[in-house]
């Protein structure tokens, strides 16, 4: 698909009565995949969304990050010791663990700290990953118990956790949390809780995936935030862009373990030098750049509510309304399956894709959708995205998708 705006547009023709439900939404996730590799205007560029050649392109120029004529790594030394370091002294903890999924990261995570405590028990948010992403591998694989602190849409308060009407041994924060928004809480929220977690002889773990992220938030660098936890998971793809990976960070006996548990687990893989190098590019090339996203979510959030006020859109909401992350949601009271094909219908008409990811429906009558602002997002004013929802909004009501 050309990358103007006259691009030829897709067969869109209406499926038959009899077609099921799932085969429509399946045609729409496909052009809307199409649609997002042809836009020639987007608020971000996932990595999983571009070609072998692109992704391939993201280790060009790794030699200035890493001598590419030292051996290659085998079974985690040579360059995934070099990210380890890397990470470790980022994050300002003693030492990390290269892990291929960042579920297995924290599985072991928590099961070394329950050894530890004496605990088998983790207090968590409803709302949290384990809970909502991962077919309770907590307690099928890990013999742990989760137990949940609150399903409010925002992170547990230290009242909350003081409260808490069993013990546990590790409390696990996820910063932010992706479910309720990218929500994160203040910097004096965040130590309270803490320290309500040590009041009760329990350990803190940080599902960081995203904390790189969190440093305008918060307005602290990464190694004060997670100097606060006991232990930090992090993601190598979630906001670095690498090809996948994850790291788990803390004092280095707990590493140590977590090491011979992640070679049970099955996560001493032979060679992963290409997600080694791609996670050290993200770091360098990447993280630096976070800060400038975050700040222009802000204003990308701030347009997005005034064209839907201009719109005469009835019911819009940003969630949060000041962004903390460059990641926020958007709900409207619409069809999902209209909103989605509004959007779709956009880029493939205009070249412009302001929603990129799915529209999905929380609750009767509701869509929602998650925004990202990452790179390409830093060339859209707040006018562009002001014309883009009216737009977008033209062709909802175009659709009839309200409810």
């Amino acid at each position: 698909m050309s990358d103007t705006a006259e691009q030829t547009e897709p067969d869109r023709d209406e499926a038959s009565p009899e077609e099921p439900r799932a085969r429509l939404r399946e045609r729409l996730r496909e052009r809307r995949l199409a649609a997002h590799r042809g836009a020639r205007r987007v608020l971000s560029r996932p990595g999983f969304t571009a070609s072998l050649r692109e992704r391939l392109a993201l280790l060009d120029d790794v030699g200035d990050l890493y001598d590419l004529d030292e051996p290659s790594d085998l079974y985690g030394n040579g360059v995934v010791e070099a990210l380890e370091e890397k990470v470790a002294g980022l994050l300002g903890l003693e030492a990390a663990a290269f892990f291929p999924t960042g579920t297995m990261a924290q599985q072991v995570a928590l099961r070394c700290w329950a050894g530890r405590t004496g605990s088998p028990v983790v207090a968590l948010h409803a709302l949290s990953h384990p809970e909502m992403h991962e077919r309770q591998a907590f307690s099928q694989v890990s013999g742990l118990r989760p137990v949940r602190v609150t399903g409010a849409p925002r992170l547990p308060t230290a009242e909350e956790v003081r409260d808490l009407d069993e013990p546990f041994g590790t409390l696990m924060l996820e910063l932010p949390l992706r479910e309720a928004g990218f929500v994160l809480p203040t910097w004096e929220e965040l130590t309270e809780v803490v320290e309500a977690a040590r009041e009760r002889d329990a350990v803190v773990h940080f599902d960081g995936a995203r904390i790189w992220e969190s440093t305008v938030h918060f307005g602290r660098p990464l190694d004060e935030i997670a100097g606060l936890a006991d232990s930090v998971y992090v993601s190598f793809y979630k906001s670095l862009k690498g090809y996948g990976g994850a790291a788990l960070a803390g004092p280095r006996t707990l590493v140590d373990e977590a090491k011979a548990w992640r070679h049970r687990y099955g996560g001493l893989v032979f060679q992963q030098f290409p997600t080694a190098l791609s996670a050290l590019a993200g770091l360098e090339r990447e993280l630096p750049r976070l800060p400038e996203y975050v700040r222009h979510a802000r204003v990308v959030a701030a347009a997005l509510r005034e064209g839907f006020a201009s719109a005469g859109v009835p019911w819009a909401r940003v969630q949060p309304e000041v962004p903390h992350t460059h990641e926020f949601q958007v709900w409207l009271a619409h069809d999902a399956d209209a909103a989605t094909e509004a959007a779709v219908r956009q880029a493939e008409e205009t070249g412009v894709l302001l929603f990129s990811r799915a529209w999905e429906a929380p609750g009767p009558g509701l869509a929602l959708t998650e925004v990202s602002v990452e790179a390409a997002g830093l060339k859209w004013t707040a006018n562009d995205v002001r014309e883009a929802v009216a737009g977008f909004a033209a062709r909802l009501n175009e659709g009839g998708g309200r409810r």
